[in-house]
């Protein structure tokens, strides 16, 4: 039982049991036995943390299954490994060697030592920004709801928004909320936060309070940091412009909004199509230019150890850092002065192709099975699946049942990462002794 096989098998278990708890009669509204594909598609949607459905969540699923799609969306998010390992410290268990291992390379974490002390920090920095989130949300949905109904609007948005997993309980996902300047800065900002990574964030805070305390020790920024923020950076900035260029025209979107709607409507759709899965327009209204730009943005994704998914924003640095350094005939490839090792390159590029491969053979196979359906939408709807983004064009809900299952197949491959589900299946590679002659070959 390898790492790898232990993180895949343990997100099947948790699939396998939320699609038994919402198959009870209790998760429906109704009271009766829900449909099985309908239970493990959200079940899967759930722990994933995609946000994909095919039903309305907030009139489908009794109060019940909505908060088992909570516990789903926290657990998911949270990852199998550091819930597993929360569970056992509440529970007092002492952690063995093997097991110290198991979470060390399950959290890619350099130290052994350090991990107990790392999932005790991700549970801290969860609580603390979910908390935020709920209490600033409150404003928002109290007046509309009444106490207890937006309290609980609150948390559900609030985890939903810092889990990246955005399932929704209004039918039209946050477009009612398009003008509240207030509920686009709380739910982006936890997008945000929850897609940088939790170890990114813990340096920060380290950086900040070395800052304000004015303390004299240095403090280094690991190049990962540099990487993640100024990458997330470029990629808010370009995306929000792209998209009020080629939506600012259009009535069914941005077109019908003031100045500063606009702005905030491009910005909200540029964090939320880099994991989020919210929307403040209606996605299906969109012009082919800017579900184009959406698809890029949602392949690329959001950050290594975070809730997002997508081949992450470290991996499309690398690529384009070879092709800075291919393009100046150059042959090592440098990061912000540092060069970047030949394993980080040809995983960055197996990665990349392997994404690409799954996401092209999803595509072919649903547009089979679904001919009638434009191939820009399905194409949108299976990188939504596979970058666990939740966003939907409006069809998924209308496809055929092993069209659905592909959608289920490809969440989890997201999720788990393609890699660790290839070791999984092929088990870990082992050293081999021989070394092959070297010969070039015509490239480009």
């Amino acid at each position: 039982m390898t790492v790898s096989r232990t993180i895949c098998l343990g997100f099947l278990a948790l699939i396998a049991l939320g699609s038994i708890l919402l198959i009870m009669p209790f998760s429906s509204r109704n009271g009766t036995w829900n449909d099985p594909i309908v239970a493990l598609f959200t079940s899967t949607s759930a722990v994933c943390v995609s946000g994909l459905s095919v039903v309305d969540v907030g009139t489908y699923f009794s109060f019940w299954g909505q908060f088992m799609i909570l516990v789903l969306v926290q657990v998911g998010g949270l990852g199998y490994m550091t819930a597993t390992t929360f569970l056992l410290l509440l529970l007092g268990r002492k952690f063995g060697l093997q097991d110290k291992i198991i979470l060390q390379q399950a959290l890619d974490n350099s130290e052994i030592q350090s991990s107990l002390q790392l999932v005790r920090s991700i549970i801290t920095t969860t609580l603390i920004f979910e908390t935020i989130g709920a209490f600033l949300l409150l404003p928002i949905f109290v007046p509309d709801y009444g106490g207890y109904s937006g309290l609980g609007l609150a948390i559900f948005y609030s985890i939903n928004s810092w889990t990246n997993a955005s399932f929704n309980l209004f039918n039209d996902s946050l477009i009612r909320y398009q003008s509240s300047i207030l509920l686009n800065i709380v739910i982006t900002g936890l997008i945000i936060f929850g897609g940088l990574g939790y170890q990114v964030i813990l340096e920060m805070y380290l950086w900040l309070n070395n800052r304000l305390r004015r303390k004299t020790v240095k403090n280094t920024l690991y190049l990962n940091f540099k990487v993640v923020t100024s990458t997330t950076l470029v990629l808010l900035i370009t995306g929000s412009i792209a998209f009020y260029l080629t939506e600012f025209q259009n009535p069914e979107t941005l077109g019908s909004l003031s100045l500063s709607s606009k702005l905030m409507g491009a910005f909200f759709l540029c964090v939320t199509t880099r994991s989020g899965g919210f929307n403040t327009i209606d996605i299906s209204k969109m012009s082919t230019a800017a579900l184009f730009i959406a698809i890029v943005l949602m392949f690329i994704g959001a950050s290594p150890g975070s809730m997002g998914g997508g081949i992450k924003t470290t991996t499309i640095t690398i690529l384009t850092s070879c092709s800075k350094a291919i393009l100046q005939g150059k042959e090592e490839v440098l990061v912000y002065q540092r060069q970047v090792p030949t394993s980080s390159i040809l995983k960055a590029v197996g990665v990349t192709v392997s994404s690409l491969v799954t996401v092209v053979s999803a595509t072919i196979l649903i547009a089979i099975i679904e001919p009638s359906l434009n191939f820009m939408q399905i194409l949108f709807e299976v990188v939504s699946a596979f970058a666990t983004v939740g966003l939907s064009t409006g069809i998924t809900a209308a496809i055929a049942a092993p069209a659905k299952l592909i959608l289920v197949t490809i969440m989890y491959i997201g999720r788990v990462g393609v890699l660790i589900l290839m070791s999984a299946l092929l088990g870990d590679s082992r050293p081999s002794v021989i070394q092959y002659p070297e010969e070039n070959m015509l490239v480009g």
